[in-house]
């Protein structure tokens, strides 16, 4: 008979073969512990304008609310760490994830391929995937799952790799081995992330007020940008990575190798002048398939005006 040992084995291993850089299991259940953390965190206004983060608050705390007989939460990390920069230093930058295609279409894709090999391989198995776009504490999970620790800035840290990773989850009805030890938490006494945010947004310790994130602002905002940030935006135009980037375990990331994370040809070439005169055409152009999509051209637009030209 097969045990759920070798049932664990044969999905990391099958995890690593579809390019996922961590696999990690824990038991689906009820996240006491994050409970008050969530409630305490929306009372806040934390989330600013994203109101779907209060809804399905049961969910976002109960996988087996989510897929019917959860056993397993299956968490993976997908690497999207590059060293291409823009040719211009002065040009309004744009997060290193969005850099290539959708993340969420090209994680998905692998999700779907890794539920076809377990049903081949171990039969029928319920489950649903998910990437970002679901009431699931992927951080949460991540760690749970052994693949990292939530660092100061709220972003989940591998010890050997850094940060530069996407999070995403397989839920399942299969009874499987989990990995029961959390990584520590090798923050000490470092505040470099809460130093160097322009905004303020990391208002104590594992603590961000995302209202105040410029990934928040140039993503998730639908408004006008508030003018108290107006000169603190350090040029960015879609997302941030400043807190990532100062942060010490980054020195061991290492390359991505996925091809769909590859920049459009035209994207780091294009200068402070041109994005400034930026066309809905040469919008469309450049960002098929990417991420950036989701603030829409006008969106896109209403961010680099906001920003002050050097």
């Amino acid at each position: 008979m097969v045990s759920s040992s070798q049932y664990s084995k044969f999905i990391k291993t099958e995890a690593l073969k579809l390019g996922f850089q961590f696999c990690g299991i824990s038991k689906a259940g009820f996240l006491e512990q994050e409970a008050p953390r969530l409630e305490n965190w929306l009372k806040s206004g934390y989330n600013g304008e994203m109101s779907y983060m209060e809804n399905h608050f049961d969910k976002r705390l109960d996988p087996r609310k989510l897929v019917d007989g959860a056993r397993s939460v299956i968490s993976l990390s997908l690497n999207y760490f590059t060293d291409q920069q823009q040719e211009d230093l002065n040009a309004p930058k744009i997060s290193k994830y969005a850099y290539g295609k959708d993340y969420h279409f090209v994680i998905k894709d692998k999700l779907k391929l890794l539920m076809e090999t377990i049903r081949t391989n171990i039969g029928e198995v319920n489950g649903r995937a998910f990437v970002d776009s679901a009431p699931v504490l992927d951080k949460v999970w991540a760690k749970k799952a052994g693949i990292g620790w939530v660092g100061k800035h709220s972003n989940l840290i591998n010890k050997n790799t850094g940060s530069f990773f996407f999070l995403a989850e397989l839920i399942t009805d299969l009874d499987l081995e989990y990995d029961v030890i959390p990584t520590k938490d090798h923050c000490g006494t470092c505040t470099r992330c809460i130093d160097a945010c322009p905004t303020e947004a990391i208002v104590a310790p594992y603590l961000v007020d995302g209202s105040r994130c410029i990934s928040y602002l140039t993503i998730e905002l639908k408004n006008e940008l508030p003018a108290e940030f107006s000169g603190k935006m350090e040029n960015w135009m879609f997302g941030c990575d400043i807190c990532q980037d100062v942060c010490p375990w980054n020195k061991f990331s290492v390359l991505n190798t996925e091809q769909n994370f590859s920049p459009h040809e035209d994207l780091l070439g294009l200068k402070q002048a041109e994005w400034h005169e930026l066309t809905e055409e040469t919008f469309n152009k450049v960002f098929k398939n990417s991420a950036v999509k989701r603030t829409k051209y006008i969106g896109l637009k209403r961010n680099i005006d906001f920003l002050k030209p050097f």
